[in-house]
This record gives C-alpha cells, structure tokens and sequence, in this order.
C-alpha cells in the first residue's frame, strides 16, 4: 500500500501535507481533494486520508456532498465515521450560509434542458446515483437531496424516501435525476416503473413529479420532453 509519505512526494514532488500548503498561504495550489483531506483531517485503518478524500469526491459526487446535510446519510452511504461525515456536512453548511448572506440567486428550472445542465456533472460518476431536486411554486431549486446510491449495476428507491423530503421543505413539485455509468442514457423498464410509482404518489400528494432525467456520458433522457409524465 502507497504509504502516506511516498503519495506526499509523488503528487507535490515534496513531503508536504495539503494543511502545510493552506497554513503557508497557498491555497490556490490545493485541489478539491487535497481540501475535503483538511476538512477529515485523518484517515481509517484501512485508507490514508487521501484515499480517502478522492474516494468520497469520486463516488459520491462534489455537487452531491455539497448540497448533503444529513451526515447519517455521509456515513452510511461512503463507510466513514460519524464525526467526519459531520465534519464535511458542517464546512458546506457554513459557506452555504456566507454565500446565501451575499445574495446567492436560485437556480430556475424552466426545462429538461436546465435539469441536464444543473446536474450534469453526475455523468461521470461511477456509481449509480439517484437525486431529487425540489422547485417551489415559481420552478426555483429550494432543496437538493441525494437519495440514494447503488452499486455499479444500479440502485434501488422508494417513493416514501423522495417525498419526505418534498413535505419537509414544503416544495411545490419534484424533479428526479439519477445516472446511467454504463454510458447510455435510454431507460430501462426499471425506470420505467420508478417514474410510474413517483408520479402516482405525487398525485396523491399534490406535489407532482416534473420530469425525471437520465443522464449519461452519451447525452440524457427526459421523460417529459417524450411526453411519459
């Protein structure tokens, strides 16, 4: 196993720790990874903590962490202790925070187009990943909630999961997103049934599903621009 030292100087050509580069002043040189490693601090016995850190941002997406506020849900999904699921759920909720306190605008989705172009950094993840994105009555994104993970042949999810969340911030309608890693982008009758049973419950609940958008390394599928919701 690469020793925590020897990836040191492998990546910087110096046994140099990313906090030593933040502390000396040069952030800019500290990539995505480098800084969820100072935002961990420390690794588990069977990964240094940049095994670590590149595994979380490449199987659970950065936008998907960044929008994540349930560490239970950080911890159980990506193996990783309580207290570092809460550290990485308390860094974002402070600059969400900071952000929102200089007028952050909301993200307005007015089509499939605007889904695809909000979430498709989720094509280049390994692992199938099903998001909900929640729209107040004017289309803007007041919630973005990743549901759940599967394995690389796919996930599982249920209605009672997607509008939890619905209720909880009081949306006015859902979209769904989740991602084919095989690189195609047309449903199967898996995702058929889903959008079925997510549309039903939401006409029962008046919180009507919008679109449900496939995205793949090859392009995406909405089933509202194909008329199937």
């Amino acid at each position: 196993m690469l020793q925590v030292s020897d990836y040191i100087v492998k990546k910087y050509g110096r046994a140099e720790f990313p906090r030593e580069t933040l502390m000396d002043g040069r952030i800019d040189e500290l990539g995505t990874q480098d800084l969820m490693a100072v935002i961990i601090g420390t690794g588990s016995k069977h990964e240094n903590v940049f095994a670590l850190s590149e595994r979380i941002i490449k199987e659970y997406g950065s936008k998907n962490i960044a929008e994540t506020r349930d560490p239970a849900h950080i911890s159980r999904t990506m193996k990783i202790s309580s207290l570092k699921a809460a550290k990485i759920v308390a860094a974002f909720e402070l600059g969400r925070r900071f952000f929102g306190q200089n007028g952050r605008k909301r993200t307005v989705i007015r089509g499939p187009e605007d889904i695809y172009e909000y979430a498709k950094d989720m094509k280049s993840l390994i692992r199938e990943h099903f998001r909900g994105i929640y729209l107040n009555t004017k289309n803007c994104v007041i919630h973005d909630e990743n549901i759940s993970i599967g394995n690389l042949s796919g996930t599982l999810v249920h209605p009672r999961e997607v509008f939890k969340s619905a209720i909880e911030c009081s949306a006015g309608s859902i979209i769904v997103v989740h991602n084919h890693p095989s690189g195609e982008f047309e449903p199967s009758a898996h995702d058929d049934g889903i959008t079925k049973m997510l549309k039903e419950s939401g006409e029962i609940l008046q919180i009507p599903l919008v679109d449900h958008v496939i995205i793949a390394e090859n392009g995406y599928y909405s089933y509202n621009k194909e008329r199937r919701v």
